[in-house]
């Protein structure tokens, strides 16, 4: 990643919490005394539309448009998705990919086919390619609307960002809004890093 900038791309769909991840993300850039500039550059937040959005932060940070060539990192929420942005990362760049399926209304519309396997499709872009199947461990845990913070956990050590100060950043969101619901999401945190090591390794 750059010694300046960092740029994450992040992909999914309507409902699966890519922009709160996001804003999470953010919060712990921001927390470390980084310039941090975010954007949802395309797509609907609305459950089942397409939600790309954009994140840059580093020590002087202009805009918050990531240009093609330019992501560090690409964060599939959703397989798919992840292969359709493949092209916004630099070369040798990573991404972090979801293997749970969701068909966005693109494909359902018939305006798009969906790929046998999107994951072999990026590697064989010869990209670097962790999959997790963040979709599996949320429902292991009792809620599906927990695979942002899974994905929050893979990503982690992906980032020049500490594992606690983004954990915390996590912790205190659901704090605030959902209390009831913080040691799921802690748990949600430790099961993706863990996750996301096992596929690093192998």
């Amino acid at each position: 990643m750059s010694a300046a900038i960092t740029n994450i791309l992040v992909c999914g769909i309507g409902g699966q919490g890519v922009m709160t991840a996001t804003e999470i993300l953010a919060e712990a850039a921001l927390s470390l005394g980084f310039d941090v500039k975010k954007t949802e550059v395309a797509g609907m937040s609305q459950r089942g539309g397409v939600v790309t959005s954009h994140l840059r932060f580093g020590e002087r940070v202009r805009s918050p448009q990531i240009a093609p060539g330019e992501a560090d990192l690409l964060v599939g929420f959703e397989a798919a998705e992840a292969l359709r942005w493949v092209h916004m990362l630099r070369p040798g760049a990573s991404v972090l990919a979801n293997t749970g399926r969701i068909v966005p209304p693109i494909v359902n519309g018939g305006r798009f086919d969906y790929p046998d396997d999107p994951i072999a499709a990026i590697a064989a872009l010869g990209r670097t390619v962790h999959a997790i199947d963040a979709s599996t461990i949320a429902r292991e845990l009792g809620e599906i609307r927990l695979g942002n913070t899974v994905m929050l956990g893979a990503v982690v050590d992906h980032l020049p960002l500490p594992a606690d100060v983004l954990e915390a950043a996590v912790l205190e969101r659901f704090a605030r809004r959902k209390p009831h619901l913080l040691d799921l999401n802690r748990e949600a945190f430790t099961r993706g890093r863990r996750a996301s090591a096992r596929t690093s390794a192998a």
